[in-house]
């Protein structure tokens, strides 16, 4: 009983760091994704594009990638002692408030690890949900 309310609890945790992430990513709050992401982070993207946390962030902060929208759907998590995963789907749009582009429908899948007391995202994998 104390297992399942302690794993219950890490589970909504996760899904409040995923949240947070989320907000942080359409915000554009550069401090807080590096807070949330771990130094060997690694995105692969829908097309298999692969980007490094720098490139990411980067990528990010110079809005060479803007997402406009993140409608995130009901989020599952498995958790263990070290490691989290959270998958979902959700609804992408990229581009420029000037220039905004079309949606993107995908499975995210994102795995957080506990490290030196704190819990962070070190992968991410898009798939792109066909029609």
């Amino acid at each position: 009983q104390v297992r399942r309310v302690m794993t219950a609890v890490l589970e909504d945790h996760i899904r409040s760091l995923e949240a947070l992430r989320i907000q942080a990513l359409v915000g554009v709050d550069i401090e807080q994704l590096q807070a949330l992401h771990s130094a060997d982070y690694q995105l692969i993207t829908p097309s298999g594009r692969t980007f490094s946390r720098d490139q990411y962030l980067g990528a990010i902060a110079s809005a060479e990638l803007r997402y406009l929208r993140w409608e995130a759907g009901t989020m599952a998590v498995r958790t263990s002692e070290t490691m989290a995963i959270v998958r979902y789907q959700v609804t992408l749009q990229f581009g420029s408030p000037q220039n905004p582009g079309g949606t993107l429908r995908c499975w995210h899948t994102d795995s957080y690890e506990f490290n030196d007391g704190i819990w962070q995202v070190v992968w991410s994998q898009a798939t792109q949900i066909k029609p």
